[in-house]
């Protein structure tokens, strides 16, 4: 069994390619857009942008700290996410998304390495695009032993108290597809003990500086190509997630329906909760089947109530995973976004 990789920011470390080896507020209105964004919120839906005070700043309301994400967990609609080149950063390759898409994105995913200082300003990007920040924090630097024992803490207090200044909800998921081999933090060097301490030791240090802005995600990879390890020694507990973001790719082989692809990993977590499902990464691979594959992700999570949407992963590299690799599933994903159960006001879950 083979694999390769995606560069999916530069200067990152390399991702394992996991699809390969398969072959806010709740009062109306309030929200924390910065000014400019708010005023682009509102013409990208056709309003007019609020009235501006005496020295041309729009004015916007702020709730008070901290954010409450509780609307956000279980929207009544499912969220149409994406990992772009260059976003947040720049929101070029997004605006092409959504172009393409005919939809707004509304959860958006970046990759940020362990050591790297909390990216406020990518966070406000989002929020001001009218998405959720979703990020996938690496560790590649560090050790879950290290991190569990508190030889990281001085690292994690500061984290979180940047998240705690900004006030903006964010969606972070800490060491995904730990139950692969392909990370440091996987099955090869760390053990599922090891793994839970570290996670609920991160957690723990945020609830202490009263970082609650988070929306704790954990993301093992789907169980396909591992079906000897078990998830539940991984899972740190109801108390520590708040999304489970299952993490699987249509290929060109393997699993090619919704429920041969998830199916299995999902039923064996709704043996140990019953959090909601979010597919934290996916993609097709370009080729004849991808407009199939497209509508069986966009059908498939519509058809279940407890999954709350999926993030794409819109990239060119080592295969082309973007919805515009063909004119065919360009067409096919426009149509299947159009359903009016994804995509919805961040801000007004």
């Amino acid at each position: 069994m083979t694999f390769s990789v995606r560069h999916v920011r530069a200067l990152r470390p390399v991702r394992a390619l996991s699809a390969v080896l398969l072959a806010g507020a709740l009062l109306a209105g309030c929200s924390t857009f910065s000014d400019e964004g708010r005023a682009q919120y509102e013409r990208g839906h056709g309003e007019e942008p609020a009235a501006t005070g005496a020295a041309g700043a729009t004015e916007s309301a702020k709730p008070e700290p901290p954010y409450d994400v509780r609307p956000l967990l279980e929207p009544r609609k499912k969220y149409l996410g994406l990992a772009a080149d260059g976003a947040p950063a720049k929101m070029t390759s997004v605006e092409d998304f959504a172009r393409r898409a005919g939809k707004k994105p509304n959860l958006m995913e970046f990759y940020s390495a362990w050591g790297d200082q909390y990216e406020q300003q990518l966070v406000q990007n989002s929020w001001d695009y009218g998405a959720v920040a979703f990020i996938a924090w690496e560790p590649f630097k560090t050790s879950m032993k290290d991190i569990a024992s508190g030889k990281k803490d001085a690292y994690i207090h500061e984290y979180a108290q940047s998240v705690k200044e900004l006030n903006l909800p964010v969606a972070i998921s800490f060491g995904h597809e730990m139950n692969g081999f392909w990370y440091p933090w996987g099955t090869k060097k760390t053990t599922a003990a090891q793994f839970t301490a570290a996670y609920k030791h991160i957690h723990d240090i945020f609830d202490d500086e009263g970082a609650t802005q988070v929306i704790w995600v954990w993301s093992p990879n789907v169980t396909n190509p591992m079906p000897n390890v078990q998830l539940k020694p991984y899972w740190p507990g109801d108390d520590y997630v708040d999304w489970v973001g299952v993490i699987g790719y249509y290929g060109a082989t393997g699993p090619n329906t919704y429920q041969t692809l998830y199916g299995p990993t999902m039923t064996e977590i709704r043996a140990f909760t019953k959090k909601p499902f979010i597919i934290a990464e996916t993609a097709a691979q370009a080729g004849e089947r991808k407009p199939a594959d497209i509508k069986s992700l966009f059908q498939g999570t519509a058809e279940r109530d407890d999954v709350i949407g999926f993030v794409w992963f819109n990239f060119d590299k080592e295969t082309d995973w973007r919805i515009n690799s063909g004119p065919l599933s360009e067409k096919t994903f426009k149509e299947q976004a159009a359903n009016p159960d994804f995509g919805f006001d961040v801000t007004k879950p």
